[in-house]
């Protein structure tokens, strides 16, 4: 019990490093808490116009979440329920932080990087798609949440074909609904079109 608790704060902690917020402060950007969305992702970075601060926060929030399920990989294995935890942790922290009144970014880089460590392919998977659905629609929360919904079903059928271990589809299925929470804004301005676009 103890093990397990601590796996959690641990992947909480390293989670709610604000590399967002990190990022604009060491290349002298406006505080990306009062403008365009609010939150300390790569996306509200990028609405700054530095291409490389948003770079930056875009890898470091993946780091996060590769950091925190590698270790755990490591040290627990793969079919360990509490590696999952341990990565879901990092996402609830970048998404909550105690240190910002919890208020963070949305957890798709950190939920990214968690796929990186926990299953390559998966994420290869996602990232291929998000790249189409961006380089069509160029809609960043768009190509996220389509990115996203079909987590679940790819790790059912990785599971199936022993190319995962089962805890996976579990992990997908509750990072799936985080995402599509903390997108709940975008969802709306998705339905009605006024969603903006990327300027890159």
């Amino acid at each position: 019990m103890f093990s397990a608790i601590l796996g959690i704060f641990v992947g909480y902690l390293f989670g709610t490093v604000p590399f967002g917020l990190v990022m604009t402060k060491c290349f002298k950007l406006p505080d990306i808490r009062h403008m365009g969305s609010g939150n300390i992702g790569a996306t509200n970075v990028l609405r700054t116009g530095h291409k490389l601060a948003a770079f930056l926060t875009l890898f470091f929030d993946g780091l996060k979440g590769f950091v925190v399920s590698w270790l755990g990989l490591k040290l627990l294995g793969p079919d360990d329920i509490l590696v999952y935890g341990m990565g879901l942790a990092a996402i609830v922290g970048h998404v909550w932080p105690v240190w910002l009144k919890f208020r963070g970014g949305k957890g798709v880089a950190t939920a990214l990087g968690a796929y990186l460590a926990l299953n390559p392919l998966l994420a290869g998977i996602l990232i291929i798609v998000w790249l189409i659905v961006t380089k069509i629609f160029r809609i960043s929360s768009l190509s996220a949440l389509i990115s996203f919904a079909f987590a679940p079903l790819i790790s059912v059928g990785l599971v199936y074909r022993g190319m995962a271990y089962s805890p996976l589809i579990y992990f997908c299925c509750a990072v799936t609904v985080l995402i599509f929470y903390t997108h709940r804004p975008n969802l709306r301005r998705l339905i009605t079109g006024e969603e903006t676009s990327l300027k890159i």
